[in-house]
Protein backbone atom coordinates (compact mmCIF):
# COMPACT_ATOMS: atom_id res chain seq x y z
CA UNK A 1 0.00 0.00 0.00
CA UNK A 2 1.50 3.20 -1.27
CA UNK A 3 1.52 5.40 1.84
CA UNK A 4 4.44 8.17 0.97
CA UNK A 5 4.61 10.76 -1.74
CA UNK A 6 7.28 13.16 -3.19
CA UNK A 7 5.28 16.38 -4.47
CA UNK A 8 7.45 18.32 -6.94
CA UNK A 9 7.04 22.03 -6.35
CA UNK A 10 6.36 24.78 -8.74
CA UNK A 11 6.78 28.71 -7.56
CA UNK A 12 5.07 30.80 -10.15
CA UNK A 13 5.90 34.88 -9.78
CA UNK A 14 4.50 37.41 -12.32
CA UNK A 15 3.39 34.19 -14.44
CA UNK A 16 6.83 32.34 -14.60
CA UNK A 17 8.29 29.34 -13.13
CA UNK A 18 11.06 30.62 -10.83
CA UNK A 19 13.93 28.95 -8.44
CA UNK A 20 13.32 30.02 -5.04
CA UNK A 21 15.81 30.57 -2.20
CA UNK A 22 14.18 31.43 0.97
CA UNK A 23 11.48 33.30 -0.20
CA UNK A 24 13.77 35.73 -1.27
CA UNK A 25 15.68 35.61 -4.56
CA UNK A 26 14.13 34.02 -7.76
CA UNK A 27 15.38 32.74 -10.85
CA UNK A 28 13.76 32.44 -13.96
CA UNK A 29 12.69 28.52 -15.27
CA UNK A 30 9.99 28.98 -17.80
CA UNK A 31 6.76 28.39 -18.49
CA UNK A 32 5.31 26.55 -15.74
CA UNK A 33 3.31 24.51 -17.97
CA UNK A 34 6.48 22.97 -19.14
CA UNK A 35 8.04 22.64 -16.01
CA UNK A 36 4.73 20.66 -14.75
CA UNK A 37 4.10 18.76 -17.59
CA UNK A 38 7.88 17.33 -17.18
CA UNK A 39 6.62 16.80 -13.11
CA UNK A 40 3.79 14.76 -14.54
CA UNK A 41 5.63 12.45 -17.26
CA UNK A 42 8.25 11.75 -14.97
CA UNK A 43 6.10 10.43 -11.99
CA UNK A 44 6.03 12.65 -9.42
CA UNK A 45 3.25 11.83 -7.05
CA UNK A 46 1.20 15.22 -6.68
CA UNK A 47 2.44 18.55 -7.76
CA UNK A 48 2.38 22.07 -6.17
CA UNK A 49 1.73 25.34 -7.80
CA UNK A 50 2.30 27.87 -5.64
CA UNK A 51 1.69 31.65 -7.35
CA UNK A 52 3.64 33.34 -4.70
CA UNK A 53 2.68 37.06 -5.65
CA UNK A 54 -1.29 36.98 -6.10
CA UNK A 55 -1.91 37.57 -1.97
CA UNK A 56 0.20 40.70 -2.13
CA UNK A 57 -1.13 41.93 -5.39
CA UNK A 58 -4.90 41.01 -4.11
CA UNK A 59 -5.39 39.26 -7.22
CA UNK A 60 -7.27 36.11 -6.17
CA UNK A 61 -6.10 32.67 -7.48
CA UNK A 62 -4.90 32.31 -10.96
CA UNK A 63 -7.63 31.02 -13.25
CA UNK A 64 -6.04 31.30 -16.03
CA UNK A 65 -3.47 29.50 -15.23
CA UNK A 66 -5.09 26.33 -13.74
CA UNK A 67 -7.60 26.51 -16.88
CA UNK A 68 -4.15 26.39 -18.94
CA UNK A 69 -2.66 23.18 -16.97
CA UNK A 70 -5.77 21.53 -16.91
CA UNK A 71 -5.72 21.46 -20.80
CA UNK A 72 -2.87 19.58 -20.74
CA UNK A 73 -4.85 16.67 -19.41
CA UNK A 74 -2.46 15.46 -17.03
CA UNK A 75 -2.45 12.43 -14.97
CA UNK A 76 -0.77 13.77 -11.42
CA UNK A 77 -2.91 15.39 -9.44
CA UNK A 78 -2.69 19.09 -8.91
CA UNK A 79 -2.54 21.12 -5.80
CA UNK A 80 -3.12 24.94 -6.57
CA UNK A 81 -1.63 27.65 -3.66
CA UNK A 82 -2.11 31.58 -4.04
CA UNK A 83 -4.45 34.68 -3.74
CA UNK A 84 -7.18 32.31 -2.23
CA UNK A 85 -9.38 34.78 -0.34
CA UNK A 86 -13.00 33.29 0.35
CA UNK A 87 -14.95 29.89 -0.01
CA UNK A 88 -16.19 30.81 -3.54
CA UNK A 89 -12.05 31.50 -4.75
CA UNK A 90 -11.47 27.58 -3.42
CA UNK A 91 -14.30 26.45 -4.84
CA UNK A 92 -13.07 28.54 -8.62
CA UNK A 93 -9.99 27.27 -7.97
CA UNK A 94 -10.91 23.46 -7.80
CA UNK A 95 -13.63 23.57 -10.74
CA UNK A 96 -10.49 25.52 -12.77
CA UNK A 97 -8.40 22.49 -12.49
CA UNK A 98 -7.09 21.87 -8.84
CA UNK A 99 -7.51 18.69 -6.79
CA UNK A 100 -6.72 20.48 -3.57
CA UNK A 101 -5.80 23.92 -2.79
CA UNK A 102 -3.29 24.85 -0.13
CA UNK A 103 -4.58 28.27 1.90
CA UNK A 104 -1.98 30.16 4.75
CA UNK A 105 -3.00 34.19 4.32
CA UNK A 106 -6.48 33.18 4.60
CA UNK A 107 -5.83 30.43 7.89
CA UNK A 108 -4.00 33.50 9.28
CA UNK A 109 -6.29 36.11 8.89
CA UNK A 110 -10.15 34.28 8.87
CA UNK A 111 -9.71 30.54 10.31
CA UNK A 112 -13.47 29.85 10.53
CA UNK A 113 -13.53 30.87 6.34
CA UNK A 114 -10.99 28.71 6.04
CA UNK A 115 -12.26 25.68 7.94
CA UNK A 116 -15.92 26.66 5.89
CA UNK A 117 -13.67 25.30 2.76
CA UNK A 118 -14.30 21.89 4.03
CA UNK A 119 -18.28 22.30 3.80
CA UNK A 120 -18.05 22.41 -0.55
CA UNK A 121 -14.99 20.76 -1.10
CA UNK A 122 -14.01 18.04 1.63
CA UNK A 123 -11.17 18.36 4.39
CA UNK A 124 -9.36 15.99 1.88
CA UNK A 125 -8.57 18.87 -1.00
CA UNK A 126 -7.49 21.35 1.75
CA UNK A 127 -4.02 21.47 2.91
CA UNK A 128 -2.68 24.23 5.23
CA UNK A 129 0.47 26.40 4.24
CA UNK A 130 3.03 26.84 7.19
CA UNK A 131 6.43 28.75 6.53
CA UNK A 132 8.30 28.07 10.21
CA UNK A 133 11.09 28.55 11.60
CA UNK A 134 12.56 27.86 15.06
CA UNK A 135 13.11 31.33 17.16
CA UNK A 136 14.42 31.62 20.22
CA UNK A 137 13.77 27.75 20.70
CA UNK A 138 10.03 28.78 19.84
CA UNK A 139 8.03 27.82 16.43
CA UNK A 140 7.04 30.76 14.58
CA UNK A 141 4.80 31.52 11.51
CA UNK A 142 5.89 33.68 8.71
CA UNK A 143 3.07 36.19 8.11
CA UNK A 144 4.74 37.04 4.36
CA UNK A 145 2.50 40.21 3.88
CA UNK A 146 4.07 42.18 7.10
CA UNK A 147 7.30 39.94 6.82
CA UNK A 148 7.04 39.19 10.91
CA UNK A 149 6.71 35.79 12.28
CA UNK A 150 4.71 35.30 15.40
CA UNK A 151 3.36 32.08 17.16
CA UNK A 152 0.56 29.81 15.27
CA UNK A 153 -2.48 30.87 16.99
CA UNK A 154 -5.22 29.62 19.14
CA UNK A 155 -7.57 29.88 16.64
CA UNK A 156 -5.84 28.16 13.79
CA UNK A 157 -4.78 25.27 16.28
CA UNK A 158 -8.32 24.62 17.06
CA UNK A 159 -8.91 24.37 13.08
CA UNK A 160 -6.23 22.08 12.77
CA UNK A 161 -7.34 20.12 15.32
CA UNK A 162 -10.49 20.03 14.32
CA UNK A 163 -9.94 18.00 11.19
CA UNK A 164 -11.12 21.01 8.85
CA UNK A 165 -7.76 20.57 6.90
CA UNK A 166 -5.90 17.25 6.19
CA UNK A 167 -2.91 17.72 5.90
CA UNK A 168 -0.32 20.87 6.33
CA UNK A 169 3.00 21.57 4.69
CA UNK A 170 5.25 22.84 7.39
CA UNK A 171 7.93 25.18 4.93
CA UNK A 172 11.32 25.73 6.36
CA UNK A 173 11.71 28.86 4.72
CA UNK A 174 14.84 30.14 5.94
CA UNK A 175 16.60 27.00 4.25
CA UNK A 176 14.69 26.67 1.15
CA UNK A 177 16.26 26.49 -1.77
CA UNK A 178 19.89 25.73 0.22
CA UNK A 179 21.18 22.22 -0.05
CA UNK A 180 20.54 19.53 2.88
CA UNK A 181 18.83 22.67 4.58
CA UNK A 182 15.23 21.62 5.96
CA UNK A 183 15.13 21.46 9.99
CA UNK A 184 13.78 18.58 11.32
CA UNK A 185 12.95 20.63 14.50
CA UNK A 186 10.11 22.13 12.54
CA UNK A 187 8.31 18.58 12.67
CA UNK A 188 9.44 18.13 16.18
CA UNK A 189 7.05 21.36 17.73
CA UNK A 190 4.32 20.70 15.24
CA UNK A 191 1.49 21.65 17.61
CA UNK A 192 -1.04 19.43 16.15
CA UNK A 193 0.49 15.97 17.41
CA UNK A 194 -1.57 13.65 15.09
CA UNK A 195 -1.42 15.83 11.85
CA UNK A 196 -0.02 14.47 8.30
CA UNK A 197 2.49 16.67 7.45
CA UNK A 198 4.16 17.03 4.33
CA UNK A 199 7.91 18.73 5.22
CA UNK A 200 9.42 20.83 2.10
CA UNK A 201 12.08 23.30 1.89
CA UNK A 202 15.85 22.60 1.39
CA UNK A 203 14.92 18.92 1.36
CA UNK A 204 18.04 17.68 -1.76
CA UNK A 205 19.77 14.77 -0.69
CA UNK A 206 17.93 10.83 -0.68
CA UNK A 207 19.21 10.17 3.03
CA UNK A 208 17.75 13.61 4.01
CA UNK A 209 14.82 12.58 2.20
CA UNK A 210 14.60 8.89 3.84
CA UNK A 211 15.15 10.40 7.34
CA UNK A 212 11.84 12.64 6.95
CA UNK A 213 9.53 10.17 5.40
CA UNK A 214 10.52 7.44 7.75
CA UNK A 215 8.59 10.00 10.56
CA UNK A 216 5.10 8.36 11.20
CA UNK A 217 3.62 11.33 11.01
CA UNK A 218 5.36 12.54 7.45
CA UNK A 219 3.13 11.53 4.55
CA UNK A 220 4.94 13.60 1.98
CA UNK A 221 8.24 15.61 1.18
CA UNK A 222 8.00 18.32 -1.19
CA UNK A 223 11.16 19.10 -3.32
CA UNK A 224 10.88 22.52 -5.92
CA UNK A 225 14.73 23.58 -7.12
CA UNK A 226 16.33 20.49 -6.75
CA UNK A 227 14.44 18.81 -9.52
CA UNK A 228 14.94 21.33 -11.73
CA UNK A 229 18.92 20.80 -12.04
CA UNK A 230 18.75 17.88 -13.77
CA UNK A 231 16.69 15.80 -16.15
CA UNK A 232 14.87 12.73 -14.54
CA UNK A 233 15.34 14.00 -10.88
CA UNK A 234 11.94 12.54 -9.83
CA UNK A 235 12.58 8.92 -11.00
CA UNK A 236 16.52 9.15 -9.54
CA UNK A 237 14.97 10.08 -6.21
CA UNK A 238 12.88 7.01 -5.96
CA UNK A 239 15.11 4.64 -7.00
CA UNK A 240 17.32 6.02 -4.10
CA UNK A 241 14.15 5.56 -1.94
CA UNK A 242 13.13 1.70 -2.28
CA UNK A 243 11.90 0.53 0.64
CA UNK A 244 9.92 3.52 0.93
CA UNK A 245 6.09 2.98 0.23
CA UNK A 246 6.56 4.78 -2.43
CA UNK A 247 4.91 4.48 -6.03
CA UNK A 248 7.33 3.40 -8.08
CA UNK A 249 9.51 5.86 -10.67
CA UNK A 250 7.96 5.84 -14.12
CA UNK A 251 10.21 6.47 -17.73
CA UNK A 252 7.42 7.91 -19.79
CA UNK A 253 8.19 9.48 -22.93
CA UNK A 254 7.02 12.78 -24.53
CA UNK A 255 4.18 12.23 -26.51
CA UNK A 256 6.20 13.88 -29.49
CA UNK A 257 8.95 11.28 -28.96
Amino acid sequence: MIKKRLVGVVTVKDGWAVQSMGFERHLPMGKPEVVIENLDRWGADEILVQCIDRTRQNLGPDLKLLERISRKGLSTPLIYVGGIRSVEEGVAAVQAGAERIGIDTLLREDPATAAALAEPLGAQALIAMLPLSIKDGKLTWLDHRHARSTAIGAETTAVLKAGAISEALVIDWKHEGQREGFDTRLLDRFPVANMPLIAFGGLSDADQLRAVLERPNVVAAGIGNFLAYREHAVQQFKQQLLGLPLRPPTYAEPAWA
